[in-house]
């Protein structure tokens, strides 16, 4: 799929779908702070006064390597550039957040390594970067698992040696991405749920082809 369509294809959307698409936005639930100086959310570690006085921080634009890392046990996303973190963000996961993502409708967040293939100013949740779930390694579980075809399992595959969108609408499922509307919770349908304002940043200085790695 061309880049061109992929943000067509986004823009009808409207929002991040995520294998069928998103609920309507949980009440944000805070739980009380698990020790001096951190935020905890559903029971984790949350944003830090350290993280808070890295946020404050000038972003210096352009990024060099840009990297973002999600620690879905912490609810954690760090932005990073010339390899050091610039930014440490609380997130919110999938309805069901622990393991990787199986198939579509399961509310699971994959695990895994990623990249930013389509960024959508029209979401219904502000603003959202796609990342390309599913990549070749869960093309290759779903083929072994028989939840994908052979040809659903070369597209896939191709999509990904083209830093493409790879298909949507397999039983793995699709459309996961990065997006705003509230942390607080896990209440999305796979996807990562940040702070509107920490999205924008992150919309404003990531390019097409950013790494994301996903990380238990």
């Amino acid at each position: 799929m061309s880049f061109a369509l992929c943000v067509a294809l986004a823009a009808v959307l409207g929002a991040c779908q995520a294998c069928g698409g998103e609920p309507a936005q949980a009440t944000p639930v805070v739980t009380p702070t698990s020790q001096a100086g951190a935020v905890a959310v559903n029971g984790e570690r949350g944003a830090t006064q350290a993280d808070e006085a890295l946020n404050s921080k000038p972003l210096k634009l352009p990024l060099s390597r840009p990297k973002v890392v999600v620690e879905k046990s912490a609810r954690r996303l760090s932005l990073y550039s010339g390899g050091e973190v610039v930014r440490s963000f609380r997130i919110g996961l999938g309805e069901k957040p622990e393991g990787d993502k199986v198939r579509e409708g399961d509310r699971r967040t994959p695990e895994g390594t990623y990249y930013v293939c389509v960024k959508n100013a029209q979401s219904a949740f502000y603003l959202s970067l796609g990342i390309n779930y599913p990549n070749a390694e869960d093309a290759e579980r779903g083929l072994r698992d028989g939840l994908i075809t052979r040809a659903q399992y070369r597209k896939i595959v191709r999509a990904a040696k083209r830093n493409a969108t790879p298909p949507w609408n397999t039983t793995l499922g699709g459309e996961i991405f990065i997006h705003g509307g509230g942390s607080q919770s896990d209440w999305t349908w796979g996807c990562v749920a940040l702070e509107n304002a920490h999205v924008k940043e992150l919309f404003d200085s990531l390019p097409l082809g950013t790494p994301v790695h996903i990380e238990p």
